[in-house]
């Protein structure tokens, strides 16, 4: 695979760079495998992340959503899948749920299934799961010293790093991720939370957040 030389970085706190625009869902060219950094999507949401590591948050065609109500979600299909699906794509908010894996699919999977090399859950999640540990983009980052510090970008003007795109191609080789003007899939949706990282500003990626649950019960002294 070539190096990865087009990336996007999207982070909190900077201004919304293009809109949301609907087209009819035609036939995708690009594929989005997004990664979530934990700490920051739960400094949104206000959950208590154990995962210190990028997860898988979707695997999203440029082109069309919920593009078919009749293909449900199911499971049952995908049980190999399971354990891998819980430790590196697992829902934040709830680890132990499979609600999330369901959106993914409703949303983005059965558009993605359009090309018969995704045209089944367990294609398209265990495609997903390919991808994300062919690229090691956790692995890539710390090699290159690129890590969590609470020391970097603390004070002043900010963006918090919190989610990173890498593109490919129908073949799944490494492509271009810019956007054009008619992408369905876009993560400048208002709301979202994320944005394209501003290169002028200074980036802060924070790191886990040590979360001890309350005990239960009384403790004998």
């Amino acid at each position: 695979m070539k190096s990865l030389a087009s990336v996007v970085l999207l982070c909190l706190g900077c201004r919304l760079t293009s809109s949301f625009v609907l087209e009819p869902p035609h036939m995708w060219s690009k594929l989005i495998l997004t990664h979530h950094w934990p700490s920051t999507f739960c400094s949104m949401e206000h959950c208590h992340s154990k995962f210190d590591y990028w997860t898988l948050h979707g695997l999203w065609p440029d082109k069309g959503q919920e593009c078919n109500s009749s293909l449900h979600f199911n499971e049952t299909l995908i049980q190999d899948l399971l354990p891998e699906m819980q430790k590196w794509w697992p829902d934040l908010k709830i680890p132990e749920s499979s609600r999330f894996w369901k959106y993914e699919w409703q949303k983005h999977g059965t558009c993605a299934a359009k090309a018969e090399s995704l045209n089944s859950q367990h294609k398209y999640f265990g495609k997903a799961l390919e991808l994300y540990h062919k690229l090691d983009l956790d692995g890539v980052m710390k090699k290159c010293n690129i890590v969590p510090s609470e020391t970097y970008y603390t004070e002043g003007k900010m963006q918090i790093l919190g989610q990173i795109e890498i593109c490919f191609n129908s073949d799944f080789q490494l492509d271009d991720c810019e956007h054009s003007e008619t992408d369905t899939v876009n993560l400048n949706v208002k709301g979202a939370g994320f944005s394209v990282c501003d290169h002028a500003t200074p980036v802060y990626y924070p790191p886990l957040k040590v979360y001890y649950p309350p005990l239960k019960g009384k403790l004998s002294v």
